[in-house]
Order: C-alpha cells, then sequence, then structure tokens
C-alpha cells in the first residue's frame, strides 16, 4: 500500500506529467475533500467533474480524492497552493489567517437563519468574498460556497433556556472565537479535537458538544449519552470550494468560465443534498430516541453581542450589509 508521503509524492508527479498513458494534451483535475465518498459536498463537486469532461470532450479528466486520504484540511490547503491539488472544498477555518474576511462567518448569530446565510452567500457580498479569496495571496481562487450546517447543542441533560447550560463543559472547534462563543452562552467551552469528542462524552470529561444533525448520528455521539439536540443556531458556518491559483491560470478564458459557471451549479446541487441528509439523519436520531428541543434563541443571541463585539469591531460595515439582506 502507497504511504502518505510518497502517495504526495505520486501527486505532485501526476500533477506535472498527466496520469501514465493518458495524453499529455489532457488536463487532469485531483479534487479533494475530508468527507468520505457519498457525502453531499463529495457528491456535488464528482458531478461538477462529470459535466466538465462531457462539456470537453475528456479534455478535462477528474479524478476525486475523498475521505481525508491526501490529509488533513491544513495539508490540503497547503498542496492546492502548490498546484499538487487542483480543486478542494474546505471549512473556512484555515483561510481566515490569509483572508481575514472569510472571518466573519465565524461570528455567532452573524446569520439569522440559514436561508438568510444562503441569500448572503448567493448575492454580492459571498461573491466579494469568494474574488478576495482570488486577490488574495493564498494562491487559491474561490469558485463557490457550499453548506456547512447549522450548529445547535447536543448535552447529556436537556438546555431549554440560557439557565440550563451554565457550568456544562461543552466541546468547541479549536479556535478562541468559538470557546469564546459558548462561554457568553453560560457555558464552559472546551477546544477539542473532533475525534476525542466520544471519548471525553463517555468518561464525563464534557458534558456535552455543538454541530449539525449529520454529525451528530455518523459520529454516534448520542450512544455517548448525548441525547438531547438544543436547536440553539448560534453558528451557521458556509465552506468554500476553490482551486489552485496555478492550475486556474493556465485555464483558458472560456475553461475559467466554465469551472465558475459549474461550481455555482455544485453550489446549488450540494444545498439540496445537504437539505437531505439533515432530514434523513435527524429522522434517525429521533428514532434513537435523541429529543429535539426549540427554543427561543434570542437570549443566547443577546448574550454574544459582546463576542460579535470583539471580533467583528473590524468588519463594521460588512455587518451591517449581511444584516440589511433579506
Amino acid at each position: 500500500m502507497m504511504n502518505r508521503r510518497n502517495l504526495f509524492q505520486w501527486i505532485a508527479v501526476t500533477t506535472s506529467l498527466g496520469v501514465a498513458g493518458v495524453a499529455s494534451a489532457q488536463t487532469v483535475i485531483k479534487a479533494a475533500d475530508v468527507h468520505p465518498a457519498g457525502y453531499p459536498t463529495v457528491a456535488a463537486v464528482e458531478s461538477m467533474g462529470k459535466k466538465i469532461e462531457a462539456a470537453t470532450q475528456g479534455r478535462i479528466k477528474f479524478q476525486m480524492f475523498p475521505g481525508s486520504v491526501l490529509g488533513g484540511e491544513k495539508e490540503m490547503i497547503e498542496q492546492t497552493q502548490v498546484g499538487a491539488i487542483q480543486l478542494l472544498r474546505t471549512s473556512l477555518g484555515p483561510v481566515g489567517p490569509v483572508v481575514p474576511e472569510v472571518n466573519i462567518f465565524n461570528m455567532p448569530f452573524v446569520f439569522r437563519s440559514i436561508a438568510h446565510m444562503r441569500n448572503v452567500i448567493d448575492g454580492p457580498i459571498g461573491q466579494e468574498l469568494l474574488d478576495k479569496i482570488s486577490a488574495s495571496p493564498a494562491k487559491m481562487v474561490g469558485l463557490a460556497w457550499m453548506d456547512g450546517g447549522s450548529r445547535s447543542l447536543y448535552t447529556k441533560k436537556p438546555v431549554r433556556s440560557i439557565a440550563d447550560l451554565k457550568g456544562q463543559k461543552i466541546r468547541m472547534m479549536g479556535n478562541p472565537l468559538f470557546v469564546d462563543t459558548m462561554n457568553a452562552m453560560g457555558g464552559n467551552g472546551i477546544s477539542m479535537g473532533y475525534g476525542e469528542v466520544f471519548s471525553a462524552l463517555q468518561t464525563g470529561v464534557i458534558d456535552g458538544a455543538e454541530n449539525n444533525p449529520p454529525s451528530l448520528y455518523t459520529a454516534n455521539h448520542y450512544k455517548a449519552g448525548a441525547k438531547y439536540y438544543t436547536q440553539t443556531n448560534h453558528l451557521i458556518i458556509p465552506e468554500i470550494l476553490v482551486m489552485s491559483k496555478a492550475a486556474y491560470d493556465k485555464l483558458s478564458d472560456a475553461d475559467k468560465a466554465m469551472f465558475k459557471k459549474y461550481g455555482r451549479e455544485a453550489q446549488m446541487e450540494q444545498r439540496a443534498l445537504w437539505d437531505k441528509a439533515v432530514a434523513d439523519y435527524s429522522g434517525k436520531l429521533k428514532a434513537e430516541g435523541v429529543e429535539f428541543i426549540t427554543i427561543d434563541n434570542k437570549q443566547f443571541y443577546d448574550a454574544t453581542a459582546p463576542v460579535r463585539a470583539k471580533y467583528g469591531a473590524q468588519f463594521a460595515d460588512l455587518m451591517k450589509r449581511i444584516a440589511a439582506t433579506q
């Protein structure tokens, strides 16, 4: 079996030479994702690849590498920056250091709802941020947005009000902004790797975590005691589809336009697949005895105002435009 170092070397070589036995005139696009085969983002990008292969009569060929086979997002971003990966679906967190403006989407309750988020990314603001990524030193071109879901609390004890969350140890993604968000909501934010959550729930190191229904189900966190899903919707974070600038710059103007066109179609296809996945996994969770709790989010929105003030000061004008988007 090829180890990861040899796999990276193979990718770098085949990027410049093409796959063995394929005419050098053929362009090979290597697409990557941390999510597994069949996941909405993976399926949407595979569909995009099929459209491009058909439109170019095989002149441009796609190869999909799902399930983190090329590394984590940080490693895959680095490979995309040097052109070893041509197309990548990634979360916004690792993009923030080189394109600070995208951090605005990481703030709590910056979007009123999933519909509001979609209206923002589908409109002028979404395109402006894609353009900022393309113009940044990141060596990547922003093609499209994808849904990453709405994140809510799942805990061992029911949370029906902000008072119920007080003192509970809740796992958060490794970012000070997210830890501050949970602390402002009354919980005790604990930065922890995703792979550690199951055992931490089992052993009582944490009392809960936060994520979307597909993640709660597929990671089996409900089996570790997290039987209450409180729909706070405190974070609604879109994801991004980017292309290596080195690869993009080699395309003709017509091919560049084609990639952007089919990228946008992938954005819409992934959205439909995502909505279905959320509905399917929510149903499975309920069948496993998970209680979905609907609450008044205003108490959590008000509590996180200091977090938005702290992290959003530099984006004040952009935040106003997002708020004004219907």
